[in-house]
C-alpha cells in the first residue's frame, strides 16, 4: 500500500535537481571517449596502449574514495560534499582542454576520480533522506538517467563541438557548466526533511515517521565492518564489478567502435553512439516502475544483463562485416545493461538499517569502479592488441554473465516497512530475493 501521507512535492522539487546534478558528473566523464576518437591522440601523442589506461585511470581514484564519501554524506551532509564537487570537478574538467603534455592528462584524470567518487554515494544517501522503500526504485532511476540520457545528448554535441571547435575547446565548453550549477545546488537543495522550508510541518512527520517505521524491522549492524561481512553485499560487490566491466568497456569504446566503420565522420558517430542511451532510458523507467508497483528487485537486475550478454555474443557471431547488424546488437546490449540501476540500488536500504546501507552502497559502488577500470582499459587493450573488437564483445559477455550468477546467489530476504505495533501487511513487503 502506497502512503498516500507523503508529500509529491518532493518528486516535483527534487528529482529534477538530482537528475540535472548527476547528469553533469557523467558529462565530465564520459566526453573523455569523444576526445580520444578525435585529435587529442594525435595532438598529445597517445598510443593505443596509453589511451585505454587514460581512459580507466578516472575510475581508479574513483575506486578508493568512495566509502569515505559515504561516510561523510552519512554522518555530516550531502549536500555540502555536492556543492564542492562539483566546483572541483568541473574545474578538472575544464582543464583537460589546457593540458600540453600526456603527464598532466594521467594527473587530471585520476583527481577528476577522485572528487567524482563523492557523487553516487553522496545522492543515494540523500534519496534516501527523502524518499521510502516503495518510492526508492524510482528515486534512484531518475537519478541514474542523468547517466545515459546526458550520454544520448552529450554524444550528439560533443560531435558537433569536436567538428566546428576542436577537442580542446569540447572539454572547457563541457566542464563550466558544474561550477555554475553548485551554486543552484546549494539554494535548492536540504539534507533532509527537517530543514526545509517548502514542506508543512505535517508533511515533515509523515515522511520521517515513514522513514524511522522502515528502520523497525532491521537487526542491529553496529558498524560498516560488520555490514561489509554480510554475504549478501559481499555478492553484490562481485555482481557490480563484474556488471560494470560490460557498461564502461561499451560506454568508453562505443565511439571508436563506430567511428572505425568505413564512411562514418565524427558527427555521425555522435548520432549513432546516442542510440542505446535512448533505449537505456526508457528501459529504466518501465523496469524501476514495475519493480516498486510489483516490490520486488532481483527480478528486474539480472534478465537484462543477461540480455545484454548475449547482445555482445551475438555482436562477436556477427563479425565486422555486417556493420548494422552487430550496432543493432551493441544498441540492445546497451539498453539492457542501463535498465536494471534502480532495482539494483534499491536492495541495499532493504537489507541493511541506514546507519550501514551508505557505506556499504559505497563498497559495492567502489567495486563498480574497479570494474570499470578493468573494463575501460582492458577492452580498449583488446582492441588494440587484436585490431578488432571481436575478442571485447566476448570479454563483456562473459562479464556479464557472471554478474548474472551473482544476482541470482544474493539470499531472498523481506523487510519490514509496517511499525512493531502494527500486524505486517503482505503488501508493504519489498521481495529482495525474487
Amino acid at each position: 500500500m502506497k502512503n498516500n501521507a507523503l508529500s509529491s512535492v518532493r518528486w516535483v522539487r527534487l528529482i529534477p535537481i538530482v537528475f540535472f546534478t548527476y547528469s553533469l558528473a557523467y558529462l565530465d566523464r564520459a566526453n573523455y571517449s569523444f576526445g580520444a576518437a578525435s585529435g587529442m591522440a594525435h595532438d598529445l601523442n597517445i598510443t593505443a596502449s596509453m589511451s585505454s589506461l587514460l581512459g580507466a585511470l578516472f575510475f581508479l581514484g574513483y575506486f578508493f574514495f568512495q566509502v569515505p564519501s559515504a561516510g561523510y554524506a552519512e554522518k555530516r551532509s550531502a549536500k555540502k560534499l555536492v556543492f564542492w564537487s562539483l566546483i572541483t570537478w568541473g574545474f578538472l574538467a575544464s582543464l583537460i582542454g589546457v593540458v600540453t603534455n600526456i603527464y598532466m592528462l594521467l594527473v587530471v584524470r585520476f583527481l577528476l576520480g577522485i572528487v567524482e567518487a563523492a557523487i553516487m554515494p553522496a545522492m543515494l544517501i540523500f534519496l534516501s533522506h527523502w524518499f521510502t522503500s516503495e518510492e526508492r526504485s524510482r528515486a534512484n532511476t531518475f537519478l541514474i538517467l542523468g547517466n545515459p540520457i546526458t550520454v544520448l545528448w552529450m554524444s550528439v554535441v560533443s560531435g558537433y563541438l569536436l567538428n566546428s571547435f576542436g577537442w580542446r575547446w569540447m572539454f572547457i565548453i563541457e566542464g563550466l557548466p558544474s561550477i555554475l550549477w553548485a551554486f543552484i545546488w546549494w539554494k535548492l537543495v536540504d539534507d533532509k526533511p527537517d530543514e526545509a522550508k517548502w514542506l508543512e510541518q505535517h508533511e515533515k512527520k509523515a515522511l520521517d515517521d515513514a522513514l524511522a517505521n522502515e528502520q523497525k524491522g532491521f537487526k542491529s549492524v553496529p558498524n560498516y565492518r560488520e555490514a561489509f561481512k554480510q554475504k549478501s553485499v559481499v555478492y553484490l560487490c562481485l555482481q557490480y564489478f563484474f556488471w560494470s566491466i560490460g557498461v564502461y568497456g561499451f560506454v568508453m569504446w562505443l565511439p571508436s567502435i563506430i567511428k572505425s566503420a568505413p564512411n562514418i565522420s565524427i558527427v555521425e558517430t555522435g548520432w549513432l553512439s546516442s542510440a542505446p542511451y535512448l533505449l537505456a532510458a526508457i528501459l529504466m523507467v518501465v523496469a524501476s516502475y514495475f519493480s516498486d508497483k510489483l516490490l520486488t528487485r532481483k527480478l528486474f537486475v539480472w534478465p537484462f544483463l543477461l540480455v545484454g550478454g548475449l547482445a555482445f555474443y551475438a555482436s562477436y557471431l556477427v563479425g565486422p562485416s555486417h556493420f548494422w547488424i552487430s550496432f543493432t546488437l551493441m544498441v540492445i546490449a546497451g539498453g539492457a545493461m542501463y535498465a536494471p540501476y534502480g532495482p539494483f540500488f534499491a536492495i541495499v536500504p532493504e537489507l541493511l538499517p541506514r546507519n550501514v546501507a551508505g557505506g556499504a552502497m559505497a563498497l559495492i559502488n567502489s567495486m563498480g569502479a574497479l570494474g570499470s577500470f578493468v573494463g575501460a582499459y582492458f577492452v580498449g587493450f583488446l582492441n588494440g592488441t587484436t585490431g578488432g573488437f571481436s575478442a571485447s564483445y566476448i570479454f563483456m559477455a562473459v562479464s556479464l554473465v557472471l554478474a548474472v550468477i551473482f544476482t541470482i546467489i544474493v539470499k531472498g530476504t523481506k523487510t519490514s516497512l509496517s511499525t512493531d505495533d502494527d500486524p505486517i501487511d503482505v503488501n508493504k513487503q519489498v521481495i529482495v530475493g525474487k
